[in-house]
């Protein structure tokens, strides 16, 4: 946008120039050319976005989300069109009570109430990929941060709303998987964006 920016001005300045009696005069033709080539290199290289492997590009223009998104590689788009990368990787987010472990410094473990009433610390990885068809959904209803607005509230109360069917010693021997099980259930319906 620089070069546009940049094409404009010499173009317009050739116009000063040849109203002035000074030397450079002369070359008012060449630097209107100047000008418009530079316009043109300008409105190229605006057009082509690079979007990195495991990535989508998700479009907006003045602020409205494009539903067509763009995949990995070089992709030729309106010089206007806003593009942000989106990663469509498998991802995890870890809550964890150790230090500099977690994504959120400090102390992150989930502290649930069991059934029969005791506080039991959980640590927890959730994996998480956003579905490339979806993102413009996301970004729409979401925004680019769907990690700290979605992810991770949803897993942190889905955890706790189905601790309190469990004992602690559950939670730690006899219904462990039963309780993962559950788990991933419970939040992978509500991670799930509808068609």
């Amino acid at each position: 946008m620089l070069l546009i920016i940049l094409g404009i001005i010499i173009f317009f300045s050739a116009k000063a120039v040849q109203n002035l009696n000074a030397p450079i005069a002369q070359y008012v033709g060449k630097i209107r050319i100047a000008g418009i080539a530079i316009i043109f290199i300008g409105l190229f290289t605006s057009s082509i976005k690079q979007i990195d492997a495991g990535e989508i590009g998700v479009q907006s223009l003045f602020g409205k989300v494009q539903d067509e998104i763009l995949s990995s590689g070089l992709n030729m788009v309106n010089p206007l069109m806003d593009i942000r990368s989106i990663d469509v990787r498998t991802q995890n987010y870890t809550m964890s009570g150790v230090h500099n472990e977690g994504d959120v410094a400090g102390d992150d473990a989930i502290r649930v109430l069991t059934a029969d009433g005791l506080e039991v610390v959980i640590d927890l990885t959730v994996l998480y990929r956003v579905q490339a068809n979806q993102a413009p959904k996301i970004v729409r209803e979401i925004g680019y941060d769907f990690k700290n607005v979605v992810v991770r509230p949803i897993t942190r109360t889905k955890i706790r709303d189905n601790a309190v069917y469990y004992t602690a010693v559950d939670l730690y021997s006899l219904k462990r998987d039963e309780f993962q099980t559950r788990i991933f259930k419970t939040i992978e319906e509500n991670l799930k964006l509808g068609d």
